[in-house]
């Protein structure tokens, strides 16, 4: 049976991290294949109640809004709200109490985020991977070089996600010095070969932040010498070392202006303007007020998450469910924030920080936490479970389930 689960446990985080719902290979969806057996396998272990009622409805309000009314993409509902109800689902009933298994979810899940870097790193190096990537994704790849996932972007926010967790963790964990250096070189030569500018900024802004709040008035002496690092490895290790090979630097001498992120965003602000309500409260749709830019009757958007929320829903309906939503979330982080260096919080300190990055990374893309997004989604969930089995620990100290609540 532990062997069932385990597997289980693992393909189940596996489509979650990567984003796999449907495929040539899965007729049903993926998520529901593994998830839904392995609450099975552990019904004795299942805790009473559900804790996320209220959190499960207001990102279903908001994925309802947005995509049917507002995109009439009726499928992409039914898609966000499955794969939103069954990570719920997940942490509600099968972690549950069990500080064990959460730590172990965690592991597992940045682990194949790893494993997708290195699938990006050898995408660079490596003939013919496209076979390779095609039979971990289950369907075919559109854009390269990335890991396991069907487009760059995707990718972006598995970056996004694990670099800003590994270095950090490595910190408030109190690694030895060459242990955090090879992290963070790791971190940057992911992050420099996965060419995903907006994955960059997040994981130096996230950096910036965390040594201020956790080395004090030594952060400035760390940040100085992190750049002094960052340009060392460019200019010394990288710059001459790949050859023609695609690099984020490359990427942006080549960057179209048509395609310049503030430009996009500049005439998004300008739509927003004309209709201050939102898109839906006018009865218009995306197609119906960008006649005016030819990139974006092109087919896409100004890639940013948060502000085409607002141009469909208004600031208004948008707003309250913006802060409904990331509430809980907000309130962890400042906890984790304020009782930085507390030993017990270090896991909590990682993955608010990495929910911190991935964040900011979809300041340049769609794809976010009402869009079940893997990454994003794991660790919204991820973070409130945490703190709130470190509570739990606080009320119940001598709770067995709960002894490696501070480990």
């Amino acid at each position: 049976m532990k062997i069932i689960t385990t597997v289980l446990v693992l393909l189940y985080l596996y489509t979650l991290a990567f984003g796999i719902f449907m495929t040539p290979i899965f007729r049903i969806p993926a998520p529901m294949i593994f998830c839904l057996p392995l609450l099975l396998f552990c019904k004795d272990d299942l805790p009473t109640g559900f804790r996320y009622g209220r959190t499960l409805l207001l990102l279903l309000v908001a994925c309802l809004l947005y995509d049917v009314v507002g995109l009439s993409a009726i499928n992409s509902f039914a898609a966000h709200g499955i794969a939103i109800f069954l990570c719920v689902c997940f942490f509600n009933y099968y972690v549950g109490n069990d500080s064990g298994r959460l730590r172990l979810t965690i592991y597992v899940f940045f682990a194949w985020l790893v494993c997708s870097s290195m699938v990006m790193v050898m995408d660079h190096f490596v003939d013919n991977t496209f076979v390779l990537r095609t039979l971990l994704m289950g369907e075919p790849i559109q854009q390269s070089p990335s890991g396991i996932s069907i487009y760059q972007f995707t990718f972006g926010y598995q970056v996004a996600a694990l670099t800003s967790f590994a270095f950090i963790h490595s910190c408030v964990y109190r690694q030895p010095f060459i242990i955090k250096s090879t992290v963070f070189l790791l971190c940057i030569v992911f992050l420099f070969l996965g060419m995903q500018r907006s994955a960059f900024i997040a994981f130096m802004a996230v950096v910036a932040v965390f040594m201020l709040f956790y080395y004090g008035s030594s952060a400035l002496f760390s940040l100085s010498l992190v750049t002094i690092i960052c340009i060392g490895i460019y200019n010394y290790v990288l710059k001459d070392n790949l050859g023609n090979m695609e690099n984020i630097v490359t990427k942006n001498v080549h960057n179209d202006a048509a395609y310049n992120r503030s430009g996009l965003v500049e005439e998004n602000l300008r739509i927003y303007l004309d209709y201050p309500y939102g898109l839906i409260f006018y009865g218009k749709s995306w197609g119906d007020v960008i006649y005016r830019d030819y990139v974006f009757a092109s087919g896409i958007t100004s890639h940013n998450a948060y502000l085409m929320f607002f141009t469909y829903l208004g600031p208004f309906l948008g707003l309250g469910l913006l802060i409904a939503i990331y509430f809980k979330v907000m309130t962890v982080i400042v906890y984790a924030i304020r009782f930085i260096r507390n030993p017990a919080n270090a896991m909590l300190v990682a993955l608010s920080f990495s929910f911190i990055g991935v964040s900011i990374n979809a300041l340049s893309h769609n794809p976010w936490l009402i869009a079940a997004d893997g990454p994003t989604l794991f660790l919204y969930f991820a973070m409130i479970h945490q703190y709130r089995q470190q509570e739990q620990q606080i009320l119940q100290p001598d709770a067995p389930f709960n002894k490696m609540a501070y480990v």
